[in-house]
């Protein structure tokens, strides 16, 4: 299980835990797209999602079919200890690293 974080990865896994118990890749891509202020793909979130399932960040499961979704489930995500743990050391050494730098004057 590899412990790095990409930034795109660090970025999709805390939009996964800002939508919660429902994060699945339409909802991410939303709130990605609403809190970066920028355009992602589906397909680059869907392989992003992968990718952090794979390195042990997340876990996932199935969803209910609906009729919206032409009788398709959802691929429900949610953070795991360890990727919580992972993005907690992240915030602790920028913050580290914020505070060693001096406040510039312009």
């Amino acid at each position: 299980m590899a412990d790095r974080l990409g930034n795109l990865e660090e970025m999709v896994l805390l939009m996964v835990v800002l939508v919660k118990e429902q994060a699945y890749g339409v909802l991410v891509r939303e709130a990605y797209m609403e809190q970066y202020k920028q355009e992602i793909s589906l397909s680059a979130i869907h392989t992003v999602l992968r990718r952090l399932e794979d390195k042990g960040f997340l876990v996932s499961e199935l969803g209910g079919a609906s009729a919206e979704r032409g009788g398709r489930r959802k691929r429900l995500y949610r953070v795991t200890a360890f990727g919580y743990k992972k993005l907690t050391e992240y915030q602790e050494e920028r913050n580290r690293i914020w505070s060693l730098i001096p406040k510039l004057k312009f």
